[in-house]
């Protein structure tokens, strides 16, 4: 979530994803000449919810009543709606973006939430999504039922969609040259409790930014998983 030192290099490894979401639903809605309508589904906090709205209608759609309650509160001008992922609660063709970052690791019929994507998407419509990338992200997270990589990630996708593009999240060259001299910085920053770290690692995590990431290729070595999806 936002405004926590220690959680801030996840923070901004997901927001970037957000960012570069929010910049494809802009183009989209700029081509079309109207605006486009937008879930994410799985949109915890809000935050990445707020970057899409700022362009065009958007949902805000997550399954854990807290969340829902909070977004109520402090993103009163979202409209957020509780709901299942599996069945999600949209009429079929409706929608024309469907966003969902590092949410499908968590779901427990992973090919039935994209199959409910497909039907709630228009025509053409796309479906982005993220995920951590299971050859390079940290083993035994009891939060996720399954991770993926990029081909199994692909696969998935061409079950119930077309046109699948794949993209990876990397480190930038300001975090690769601080992992020259200190290593991994994941690794760093799990291998001991926060209020432990060393003074390079505090300074560094503290002050991460989104232009701190790049999306490129889906590399076996990326961070996460960046997918885009056409609707049949």
């Amino acid at each position: 979530v936002p405004g926590v030192w220690h959680e801030n290099y996840w923070f901004r490894r997901h927001e970037v994803v957000y960012a570069w979401a929010s910049a494809r639903v802009q183009r989209a809605r700029v081509a079309r000449g109207r605006d486009v309508i937008v879930v994410d589904a799985g949109c915890g906090e809000g935050y990445g919810t707020q970057a899409l709205a700022d362009h065009t209608p958007t949902v805000a759609l997550d399954y854990d009543v807290w969340t829902v309650e909070h977004l109520t509160r402090a993103r009163p001008e979202l409209a957020a709606v509780r709901g299942n992922l599996a069945s999600l609660p949209l009429g079929a063709g409706t929608i024309d973006i469907l966003v969902s970052l590092q949410t499908i690791e968590h779901l427990w019929d992973q090919s039935g939430f994209v199959a409910e994507c497909a039907r709630v998407l228009r025509p053409g419509g796309r479906l982005i999504l993220s995920t951590p990338n299971r050859l390079t992200f940290p083993p035994g997270n009891v939060f996720h039922h399954r991770e993926l990589d990029g081909n199994e990630l692909s696969t998935l996708m061409t079950e119930h969609l077309d046109d699948v593009d794949l993209y990876g999240v990397h480190h930038g060259e300001r975090l690769r040259r601080w992992e020259q001299d200190h290593g991994d910085l994941v690794r760093e920053q799990i291998r001991r409790p926060y209020g432990e770290w060393a003074r390079p690692l505090r300074a560094l995590v503290s002050s991460v930014g989104v232009d701190d990431f790049e999306i490129g290729p889906a590399t076996p070595d990326c961070l996460d998983l960046v997918a885009v999806a056409v609707a049949p």
